[in-house]
């Protein structure tokens, strides 16, 4: 099985006073890897990754030293069937953005720019609060491999509650609904009341059965029965 470097993403926010939006945002793209063939190693100024790929039939491997420290227990890691996605929380407190993700100043072919999260350094305040939990995923957090000191994961939705949100009046049953249905007038008679008014706006029929039942004399007359007589032709 052959080895190759993934490709990686990156963006980025930074802060000076608020650790929540001081952050690297690292995507390596691997797919079809087992979580139980991966194998990260996250260090304050490195990250080694490897895993093998059950479709592609190649192992991923990548080692990056980081331009600066970030907090490894501070930081999050989040693994699916395509790809391996971290938070890395920047040690540093510092308004300016790095100028690079790697030590190397080197181009790397394998490194580009997540255009999806990246906002420019003066534009960051102008962007909506996503701290690092909201980068991960905008609508809730993302299972996975939990944090990478061990503190946990993100937490998603918990579904099982919205079974007991209906019951605190949270979301309306089927049976109030139906309910609430009953109280919408004119709706194809469902109301007795209303069937009876219904049945009395209607014009009577009666007279206008009498009316199809007289006839004229002309019509009344019977028809002749007497066949027409044949003259003979001598």
């Amino acid at each position: 099985m052959s080895t190759v470097t993934p490709e990686v993403t990156w963006a980025q926010r930074s802060s000076s006073n608020d650790p929540e939006k001081n952050y690297v945002y690292l995507t390596i793209v691997a797919a079809d890897v087992p979580e139980s063939d991966l194998k990260l190693d996250l260090k304050d100024s490195s990250l080694s990754f490897k895993g093998a790929s059950t479709s592609k039939k190649v192992t991923y491997a990548i080692d990056l030293e980081f331009f600066a420290e970030i907090d490894p227990k501070e930081s999050k890691i989040s693994h699916s069937g395509r790809d391996v996605t971290l938070v890395l929380r920047k040690k540093e407190l510092k308004e300016e953005y790095w100028p690079r993700l790697l030590k190397d100043s080197k181009k790397m072919h394998f490194l580009k720019t997540n255009f999806d999260k990246w906002v420019d350094e003066d534009e960051q305040d102008e962007q909506p609060d996503d701290d690092a939990m909201a980068a991960m995923n905008p609508m809730g957090g993302m299972g996975g491999m939990g944090g990478a000191g061990g503190d946990g994961g993100f937490g998603g939705i918990d579904f099982s509650k919205l079974g007991a949100a209906q019951g605190a009046g949270g979301l309306p049953g089927m049976g109030d609904m139906m309910g609430g249905m009953g109280g919408m007038g004119g709706m194809g008679g469902m109301d007795g009341e209303d069937s009876e008014d219904d049945d009395e706006d209607m014009p009577e029929l009666e007279n206008e059965e009498e009316s199809k039942t007289q006839a004229t004399p002309e019509e009344s007359a019977p028809a002749s029965t007497d066949k027409p007589k044949i003259e003979e032709v001598a």
